[in-house]
């Protein structure tokens, strides 16, 4: 655990992760509280539910790079100011808004939402040194899993003890907080010889967007559609087992097993190739078909569970690595655009494989969409080490090796 009391003890970074992990859990409830507010309060059906809260995803989707680059140009604290503003607007007017006007506020506020997650990442960049960053992101990764653990029944149990509209208003609140806190803390974003750095000019996209970047970002969205997916296999074979009230307590058991999985990754003295990661996620996925009932799920998702973190973690420390300082915020606003989409993409996909045969099947999906984004990741890679056999240099306080030179295969 030396690596991790390392990190914590950088200045700022304890209190960096708490606030991140506060606001994160209220993003990850927020399309929870969404559902519960159209489907109880305005007595509409899951379908029209389902239609504000792809609204709310295709807006953040879009407006992660948009955001990031304006991080960039002007500066967090300027940002936070009209993202903050934006949450506090939408959140206190959703209990009086008429659905048809809720479904472009929820698209707006996609548009404008916090960059807690995309921001944190930066801010690890800039605080660590490249020793230190595995275990970081390592840690961010678990601060995720905490809150896809904690956020969504959090909302659920709310709801059932007081009205949507009050549980929305919470959900506001806690984004509007975390994301105030954060402009307090004002997180470097930038190592010093970085900023020194941003006067030769910012880099052109097609510089850094290259095979390498699209490579990492190809993984980050193959693992997160695998993800979605994989939450709605673990339900569609319980309800057909009978069981789908345990689906809580087999996707607590994903969740735990992640968070193991992170801190030991994270402790481990090499990284991993991110395309060897999503590939054996890909291929531990695919076994939990087999299980038929609760218990047998609990233990079929453990393989699966404990590479999660891992895969999340090297995606993020690649993209940080890969991105020169004065593009960092677009490039990981790219990177939270492409996990989007692949949340977005991945249950639908998923569902269909379900309803073409048995639920199995959707656990086949998600792991053979998992693999298939590693191929393609290790093809990318292997190409561009073929093609531009040294990449640009990176500052000196990033000179160690990292996921970025782990995930690219010798040619």
């Amino acid at each position: 655990m030396t690596r991790f009391r390392q990190v914590l003890a950088v200045p700022g970074m304890t209190p960096l992760l708490s606030i991140s992990l506060l606001a994160r859990t209220a993003i990850t409830a927020d399309a929870m509280a969404l559902t519960m507010y159209v489907v109880i309060a305005l007595d509409l059906s899951y379908a029209a539910a389902g239609a504000v809260v792809a609204a709310l995803t295709a807006g953040v989707a879009l407006g992660g790079p948009l955001v990031g680059r304006v991080i960039d140009r002007r500066g967090l604290r300027t940002v936070l100011v009209v993202t903050i503003a934006a949450q506090l607007v939408f959140w206190a007017t959703v209990p009086v808004l008429p659905y048809v006007i809720l479904l472009g506020a929820s698209f707006a506020a996609g548009l404008l939402m916090v960059p807690i997650q995309s921001v944190t990442r930066q801010a690890i960049a800039a605080m660590t040194a490249a020793e230190q960053r595995r275990p970081a992101y390592a840690l961010e990764s678990v601060v995720g899993e905490l809150s896809y653990m904690v956020g969504p029944a959090v909302v659920i149990v709310c709801a059932a003890e007081t009205s949507p509209g009050v549980v929305a208003w919470g959900v506001g609140a806690a984004i509007v907080a975390g994301g105030a806190v954060i402009a307090l803390l004002d997180p470097p974003l930038r190592t010093e010889d970085e900023a020194a750095g941003e006067a030769a000019g910012r880099p052109r996209r097609r510089e850094w967007l290259g095979a390498r970047m699209v490579a990492v970002l190809t993984m980050g969205f193959g693992v997160a559609m695998l993800l979605s997916g994989v939450d709605l296999a673990i339900v569609a074979t319980l309800r057909e087992a009978g069981q789908v009230s345990w689906a809580a307590v087999v996707i607590a058991v994903f969740g735990v097993t992640s968070v193991v999985g992170g801190l030991v990754y994270g402790a481990l003295p090499r990284p991993m190739p991110t395309w060897l990661l999503l590939g054996l996620l890909g291929l531990a996925t695919i076994p939990a078909g087999l299980a038929h009932d609760w218990p047998w799920l609990c233990v079929a998702v453990i393989g699966a569970g404990l590479l999660t973190a891992p895969t999340l973690s090297t995606v993020a420390d690649a993209v940080s690595r890969l991105a020169p300082a004065g593009v960092r915020g677009e490039a990981t606003g790219l990177h939270s655009s492409a996990a989007s989409a692949g949340f977005a993409l991945g249950s639908p996909v998923v569902g269909v494989a379900i309803d073409a045969s048995v639920p199995a099947g959707g656990f086949a999906a998600a792991g053979l969409a998992g693999l298939l984004a590693a191929l393609v990741g290790y093809l990318l890679l292997r190409r561009s080490s073929t093609t531009t056999p040294s990449p640009p240099s990176p500052p000196p306080s990033s000179q160690a090796p990292g996921p970025c030179d782990a995930v690219a295969p010798a040619p």
